[in-house]
């Protein structure tokens, strides 16, 4: 129908919720073009981007619910358990947005890391910053980025958040030695914030974010150390829809189970130094808003361990480890670590949401 706006599917994995938070500004640009934005997910990833976009059409679709071991020496066995269901889900995937196209009549579809999300009667878009996929044996390093370019090769097209040059975040995650057949468009990081002059309010914002149970042990570490601190702290518990309230803490240490966009934006730059996971959302959001940090890597999540070094090695931002995290000490390196500030162009996403748009016409 002439004039019609074009009908396009946003759809974030549900790992935590870095994926839904980086597709914000994506979002927001397709709604500046007047393309009716239609998103799938469920659970916290769809509370979250609810609060962003509380006018928005919502999809209930089945996340991938990875539970990750709580020792480093379960990890690999607790993921190849999951495989057979992680298949299923990306089979699950399709044949739900078959159904969902017919219903809906979508022109294209923007898929975050749901490698199941590609049908080939409109364009499909995947978005991963981790084409190699860094694991800590060579062998099931190269299968997994084996599978994962099967499923990549797959969609139209595939959207790197990171810089195509040598002045990137994710090093080889994003720049690996071979590259997949289909087109690949580096569009810079991505991040919902805002960088402006905020006046500092808390010594300390601690951010925790990722998959259970790991959310919950950094969590009860961090209290711990908290239980004593003298200066004022914000803790933000990465929980969106919990209405749990924690009382008889510690009375410098504010805590909040999620804050949205504009909140913790504001209150990200309120903090002298942030305490995180080193997921690859979390970077680019610092990044953006120039924040010192320490980033402490999921444990046996080869990735985030991967960005917590090659970051510290730039000297971006600092990190340990959660096994070696001491309180007083890393605050100790915090202090003497230089923290170099990455400049970067933010905008380059734009243009590829306006290609994409701009073919459907």
């Amino acid at each position: 129908m002439p004039g019609a706006k074009s009908r396009i599917l946003v759809a974030p994995l549900d790992w935590g919720l870095g994926h839904a938070t980086r597709c914000i500004p994506i979002i927001q640009h397709l709604q500046s073009l007047d393309c009716e934005v239609f998103i799938a997910a469920e659970g916290p990833i769809k509370v979250l981007l609810q609060c962003s976009f509380p006018e928005m059409q919502f999809l209930e679709l089945g996340g991938y619910h990875i539970h990750l071991s709580r020792s480093r020496s379960g990890f690999g066995f607790q993921i190849i358990r999951q495989l057979p269901k992680i298949i299923a889900t990306i089979y699950h995937e399709r044949r739900w947005l078959k159904a969902a196209i017919k219903k809906h009549e979508f022109d294209a579809v923007i898929s975050d890391n749901r490698p199941g999300l590609n049908h080939r009667s409109i364009p499909c878009t995947y978005i991963t910053h981790q084409l190699f996929i860094k694991t800590n044996n060579r062998l099931t390093a190269w299968l997994a980025q084996k599978i994962h370019y099967h499923f990549i090769n797959k969609f139209d097209s595939c959207w790197v958040p990171d810089m195509a040059s040598e002045q990137n975040l994710a090093g080889a995650l994003s720049h690996p030695e071979k590259l997949p057949r289909v087109p690949i468009q580096y569009i810079g990081p991505l991040s919902r914030f805002q960088k402006s002059n905020q006046q500092k309010k808390y010594a300390l914002a601690v951010l925790l974010s990722g998959p259970e149970p790991q959310r919950t042990i950094l969590e009860e570490i961090i209290r711990t150390e908290l239980k004593n601190y003298t200066k004022p702290v914000l803790l933000i518990r990465g929980l969106p829809g919990n209405k749990e309230t924690i009382l008889g803490f510690n009375p410098n240490i504010e805590i909040e189970n999620h804050l949205n966009a504009a909140e913790l934006n504001e209150a990200l730059l309120a903090a002298e130094l942030v305490i995180c996971r080193s997921g690859y959302s979390t970077v680019m959001d610092l990044v953006l808003l120039q924040q010192k940090a320490i980033l402490i890597p999921t444990p046996a999540q080869t990735e985030q361990e991967y960005l917590a070094d090659n970051l510290k090695e730039k000297k971006i931002f600092y990190s340990c480890t959660q096994e070696d995290f001491n309180f007083s000490e890393a605050l100790k390196q915090a202090a003497a670590f230089p923290f170099i500030s990455f400049e970067t162009n933010n905008e380059l996403y734009k243009t590829a949401v306006d290609e994409l748009v701009n073919s459907l016409i």
